[in-house]
């Protein structure tokens, strides 16, 4: 996995990257594990524009995900790696004995041929699934259930894993991404290893068009809008809004706490800090 840079026969080509895709094995998904994709344009269940800066975008198919890994017992061989437009990471195609296809977040080091199963006596090995309660502590993790049986929910963007920290009673202790410690039923299940494609981080768009075609929209500040569209709009000449900034609807930008859920408050140890992944681990 790395990147391809190009000569800069364009302005926008001195800083475009793209992924060099050579962990990709098959251009063509399965037809059977496809469904629409339905694109909001930003706009809620009454047509309004909630979200002014998403629309447009190439057209995808969505590829149907087992989250669940709920197939337990049954050995997979991995019949391809493929790209997903969905997603930062990629998928892996996954053939059962028993004559089932399914897609699978794919991990670091997961390659065509391997095997894989999602059992309580599993190995340890990347892409194998098993309860927290079956991971020996230390072990790096992704696809993480929140609930038990609700299918995976944490750590599923490209070379982002959680680090299983400790186990005490019916709870286990994983260190996230964002530096947050939070408590899991030992019961739910986890995916083996860190997923792959981690210089996904590292790719820059270089233009303006390439934004559009992932359905990005320009983005204006508040400041230079009129103060009929934003709190920080208006004044004469060049103005800095004169007040702190915020959002269209008003919510302070800077240092406001959005999350307000007081009943899962006591699962989370010790709240996510600004250091990066890296530093974390």
């Amino acid at each position: 996995m790395g990147q391809r840079t190009f000569n800069p026969y364009t302005p926008s080509r001195r800083q475009y990257s793209i992924s060099d895709f050579v962990e990709i094995t098959s251009s063509r998904p399965e037809k059977s594990l496809l469904a629409k994709y339905e694109k909001s344009g930003g706009r809620n269940h009454n047509g309004h524009a909630t979200d002014c800066n998403m629309g447009g975008g190439h057209k995808r198919r969505y590829r149907l995900i087992d989250f669940n890994r709920g197939k337990l017992n049954v050995p997979a061989r991995v019949g391809a790696i493929e790209y997903d437009p969905n997603r930062t990471c990629r998928i892996a195609l996954l053939h059962y004995a028993d004559g089932e296809k399914a897609y699978i977040l794919a991990p670091q080091g997961l390659q065509v041929g391997h095997t894989v199963i999602s059992s309580d006596t599993a190995d340890i090995k990347p892409g194998n699934a098993l309860p927290l309660k079956h991971i020996p502590v230390g072990q790096i993790v992704h696809n993480v259930e929140l609930k038990v049986g609700g299918g995976g929910q944490l750590v599923r963007s490209a070379g982002n894993g959680a680090q299983l920290r400790a186990k005490e009673g019916d709870y286990a202790q994983l260190l996230l991404p964002s530096g947050e410690v939070r408590v899991v039923n030992i019961n739910c299940r986890a995916s083996v290893g860190a997923l792959g494609n981690a210089d996904h981080q590292n790719i820059k768009y270089g233009k303006a068009g390439r934004s559009r075609w992932r359905g990005i929209r320009p983005h204006n500040r508040g400041v230079t809008k009129n103060p009929v569209d934003h709190p920080m709009g208006g004044g004469e000449g060049k103005t800095s809004g004169g007040r702190h900034p915020c959002s269209r609807t008003g919510v302070l930008a800077k240092g406001y706490k959005t999350r307000h859920n007081k009943r899962t408050d006591k699962f989370i140890l010790r709240r996510r800090t600004k250091k990066s992944a890296g530093e974390q681990a």
